[in-house]
């Protein structure tokens, strides 16, 4: 009966993402954040000298050519996402912030920031949270870089365009596994070594025997050459050792 009578409150409002359910709640977001959590899982640590990304790229088939599986993007030089969720959304997300970055760097000759790249994915976030005839995105995203002064910044935008700093972080699936790790391990003196071989370690500790070299990627920015590196399967497999 209690069941019956939930879903009846839920009837018709989840239907258009611009109506509120009577307890205040927007039933589309929450469907879009729960999408986040079902997607193959995402990390990124904050350095002292650099950013790191690993991701789980959950080849589903052995006739997937695994190199040809994205999941992390690219956007500038010197900043560098890693998604969860829908990847198609994130692709989207991705092409307009490449854009704004390379309309910077025409305008004002300077490399953009790594906050003005989170602002503007979170400001069409959250744009489709109110408009009619629209969805939330489906995809959270974790946008990393190097600025110009040397700092590490690392964020985490959520599907209805809320973001947050973090120094490490995880989305997707393995979410309260990883974390659990980050929690534990995580050290503000790790140098970008250590943090690929930390998150090289986490995703194996939650996928287990499913766990190789070709299932994840891993991708780093250093303050050095502020400039987004993606390792082979043969310098992952090193840095496991």
């Amino acid at each position: 009966m209690t069941m019956n009578k939930q879903m009846i409150d839920k009837m018709g409002y989840d239907r258009s993402i611009t109506m509120f359910a009577p307890d205040g709640r927007l039933l589309q977001v929450e469907y879009a954040k729960k999408t986040v959590k079902q997607g193959s899982t995402a990390l990124a640590i904050a350095c002292k000298d650099g950013v790191v990304f690993v991701s789980d790229k959950r080849i589903t088939s052995k006739l997937i050519v695994p190199e040809a599986i994205e999941k992390m993007f690219k956007v500038d030089d010197h900043i560098g996402v890693a998604a969860a969720g829908i990847i198609s959304d994130a692709r989207v997300l991705v092409d307009r912030s490449q854009l704004r970055a390379q309309q910077h760097y025409v305008t004002y000759e300077s490399k953009i920031d790594v906050l003005s790249i989170v602002k503007e994915i979170c400001d069409l976030k959250q744009i489709c949270t109110q408009s009619g005839g629209l969805r939330p995105f489906g995809v959270s995203l974790l946008v990393g870089g190097v600025e110009d002064d040397g700092s590490i910044k690392l964020f985490l935008t959520e599907p209805y365009g809320l973001y947050f700093q973090y120094r490490a972080t995880v989305i997707g699936e393995g979410e309260a596994e990883v974390d659990a790790v980050l929690q534990k391990r995580y050290r503000a003196t790790m140098t970008v070594d250590e943090g690929i071989k930390l998150g090289l370690q986490a995703m194996k500790e939650f996928l287990k025997q499913d766990f190789n070299v070709e299932r994840v990627d891993v991708a780093f920015i250093d303050v050095k050459n502020r400039l987004w590196t993606k390792l082979s399967d043969g310098e992952i497999d090193k840095a496991m050792k």
